[in-house]
């Protein structure tokens, strides 16, 4: 069954960074993908064949279409979004360093060496490295803090420490269906 593409309408799509491009062919089966890989992933074996059932493709077919919609940089990965709390970390932190380039990259081994971290970046501004700590306890933060500013030779005036007070999370999640002229899917 050949399904004709979808031109992707408007203006071009684009992500940090700039466009991606504007002639993106989409069909109704990578609709679909990226409908069901919004969803929960099934905890089982095989979880791309299960959702290649759903849709009524082989699993060889969905993940061709997973790397043609990587390819065209409209799906960036499929990652997990792991709540902290129920892994019985019940402390978290925003930090930001100011670290002149000369230490920049001795500094990101340093807090990269610590698995209480994640969302590692260098960006241009004062505040360079920024990056999030996730630990059982708040005492558990402060020691991966004073560990990295003793390591990396920081003054107390270069870290910014913005503890979380309140979790909110947020869901979002695109509607990619196509429907018919009747409204209908």
């Amino acid at each position: 069954m050949a399904i004709p593409p979808v031109k992707t309408p408007g203006a071009p799509i684009s992500r940090r960074g700039g466009p991606i491009q504007t002639d993106m062919q989409v069909d109704r089966i990578d609709l679909l993908i990226l409908d069901a890989l919004q969803e929960d992933l099934p905890l089982v074996p095989r979880p791309f064949e299960m959702i290649a059932d759903r849709i009524g493709i082989t699993s060889a077919d969905l993940l061709r279409h997973i790397e043609h919609l990587q390819e065209m940089g409209i799906l960036r990965g499929i990652t997990p979004v792991l709540e902290s709390r129920s892994l019985g970390l019940h402390a978290g932190t925003l930090v930001a360093l100011h670290v002149p380039d000369e230490k920049a990259d001795w500094t990101i081994e340093i807090i990269n060496s610590y698995p209480e971290i994640s969302h590692n970046y260098r960006r241009e501004h004062h505040y360079s490295l920024w990056f999030t700590i996730s630990a059982p306890t708040h005492e558990r933060i402060s020691r991966i803090l004073g560990e990295i500013q003793e390591k990396a030779g920081l003054p107390d005036e270069d870290i910014l420490n913005l503890p979380t007070i309140r979790s909110y999370k947020i869901d979002v999640r695109f509607d990619c269906r196509m429907e018919d002229a009747d409204g209908s899917d």
